[in-house]
């Protein structure tokens, strides 16, 4: 037996010494698989114009149809901007919230038919240190409060500690909406007894996946898995680890999301019902303690690849997909939010592909993108002072 064992770590580290570039043979790398990019040229004609100083660890943003917008802040308060001053009371009625590390008030977004129900949905973490999870609520919003308060969803199982909460929510043009849920958090987590990543390749967790729900929470009947013994009817996709941006194309129906690797890595992924996207069996990413790989696969012909792979990490955060007048050669190009990268990363799509890539540089963590009704793109940037950031075009 110790010989077997002394002959299976000297065969774990000349993989290591490999890079772990060998696929198994049985298991082929994706034909599709992608070449990971680092920096890209800076983008030209725009500037930075600041809205709002003060905010603490914004996260998620909403344009009200009458040109308020509403701010989460990861303590727990959700604030109002109004004729560009931040209005001095946060909005009552938010639940209380887990506010360590990642986790918080997160995302905030407006019902389809917010002019007729007033609905306003927000995704949080509710719990404590050793039991929480990623929850989505809702209420109506009047005045300065919300009434009619309510819990939809809540992740399972619960986890511990305060990484990895996932938590952007997307609307579809059927009226339902996808939240994204992390997988709980690095190595040595663990959750039922296994590696939290591990939850990746787990249809019995809703961790590390998207999940599709009606506007009330419940389950829609054309889930991809609904009716399958032994896995949760409300997952859309699985095998992602951490996915905090994601946006839609209107005219083509598609879901494009961002997703934050680990240690390198990151992945921007075309979102299908019912896929596999990998995780943690495939990555471009390494072990954070200690470096190394931990799969020999990037990719596998049986797992969906990503789009495009950012090594080193830029940390995605915020997506959008842009179609305004403000910005004529930027249309149907999507924008993701840079938080190690501190920049807002241009990604030029040719139908499902990325053709190129350019860098708009903020300096400070990007944590959401939007398009404002006025055809500008708005970002939050992620810090104990942060600030919300219109993106305006530059006069030439």
């Amino acid at each position: 037996m110790q010989a077997y064992l002394r002959q299976g770590i000297a065969l774990c580290c000349f993989g290591l010494l490999l890079g772990l570039s060998a696929p198994a043979a049985s298991q082929q790398e994706h034909p599709d698989q992608v070449e990971p990019t680092a920096g890209a040229p800076s983008a030209e004609g725009w500037r930075l114009e600041t809205i709002v100083k003060g905010l603490e660890h914004p996260w998620g943003m909403a344009f009200l149809p009458n040109g308020d917008i509403l701010i989460t802040e990861r303590p727990g308060r959700l604030r109002l901007v109004r004729n560009g001053e931040l209005q001095g009371h946060a909005i009552e009625g938010i639940p209380d919230v887990f506010a360590r590390s990642q986790g918080g008030l997160l995302d905030v977004v407006l019902h389809p038919r917010f002019q007729e129900n007033n609905w306003v949905y927000f995704t949080y973490a509710s719990g404590n240190d050793n039991a929480n999870r990623t929850t989505v609520g809702r209420g109506r919003l009047d005045g300065s409060a919300l009434k009619d308060v309510e819990v939809l969803f809540t992740a399972k199982p619960d986890k511990s500690g305060g990484q990895h909460f996932g938590s952007r929510i997307l609307w579809l043009k059927d009226g339902t909406m996808l939240v994204s849920i992390g997988d709980g958090g690095n190595p040595p987590l663990r959750i039922d007894g296994t590696l939290a990543r591990d939850h990746g390749q787990r249809l019995d967790s809703h961790l590390a996946s998207i999940v599709r729900l009606n506007d009330d929470g419940s389950v829609p009947e054309d889930n991809p898995f609904v009716g399958k013994e032994g896995v949760r009817p409300e997952i859309y996709s699985y095998g992602h680890r951490n996915i905090q941006g994601m946006a839609l194309d209107l005219q083509t129906g598609n879901v494009w999301a961002n997703e934050h690797g680990p240690r390198g890595g990151d992945e921007l992924n075309l979102i299908r019902a019912g896929k596999n996207y990998g995780w943690p069996e495939t990555t471009y990413g390494a072990d954070y303690r200690t470096g190394a790989r931990f799969t020999p696969h990037r990719t596998r012909e049986d797992m969906t690849p990503p789009k495009a792979a950012w090594v080193p990490a830029v940390a995605p955060s915020g997506l959008e997909f842009y179609t305004g007048e403000a910005f004529p050669r930027w249309r149907n190009n999507l924008f993701s939010g840079g938080l190690a990268g501190r920049e807002v990363r241009r990604i030029v799509l040719e139908g499902e592909s990325v053709v190129t890539q350019e860098t708009l540089s903020i300096g400070r963590r990007v944590r959401d993108v939007k398009q404002g009704p006025d055809g500008f793109l708005y970002i939050l940037t992620d810090e104990r002072a942060g600030e919300l950031i219109r993106i305006e075009p530059s006069e030439e």
